[in-house]
């Protein structure tokens, strides 16, 4: 999960990086599906070591849609498809930080999924810690954040 419109290029680095290293270990990938920012760079990660990516889109139609996307789901939902986003991943890395991403991550705080903040916000990493202390871990790299996962899974 992360920011569409506003990604930084540490975000989008950071998101392709994630992206292949998921592909790698054999997971499938579920972004929002878009052609923008985190969802586009994870997709486009994957897609290069042949990965599966899904993606959860708001609108009714594949508009917008990443050429990266294996499986479209068309949802007609707008900004709630994000508790789909959420109810469907075994864990949730948010990679960069803007208002859906908060939203996607307070709905996996609601829902007692794990989450994993790949990103500098230092404000939002104490934010969510404090509400969820046991269920929210900081990544500083991919690499990181996917050793997370690993243990998340395990357990």
């Amino acid at each position: 999960m992360g920011p569409g419109n506003n990604a930084t290029a540490v975000d989008l680095e950071n998101a392709y990086k994630l992206g292949k290293a998921i592909a790698l270990k054999g997971w499938v990938l579920l972004t929002g599906g878009r052609n923008l920012g985190v969802m586009e760079a994870a997709s486009k990660g994957a897609k290069e070591v042949d990965g599966l990516t899904i993606g959860i889109l708001p609108g009714n139609s594949t508009l917008g849609l990443s050429e990266a996307i294996d499986i479209a789901i068309m949802t007609d939902l707008g900004n709630a498809r994000n508790n789909i986003n959420v109810l469907s991943s075994d864990v949730v890395i948010a990679c960069g930080m803007g208002a859906g991403t908060a939203s996607e991550i307070a709905l996996a705080i609601k829902n007692k999924k794990k989450v994993i903040l790949l990103n500098n916000h230092g404000s939002s990493q104490e934010f969510f810690q404090e509400i969820a202390p046991k269920n929210v871990v900081i990544a500083n790299s991919p690499e990181s954040a996917i050793e997370t996962v690993e243990e998340i899974l395990a357990n």
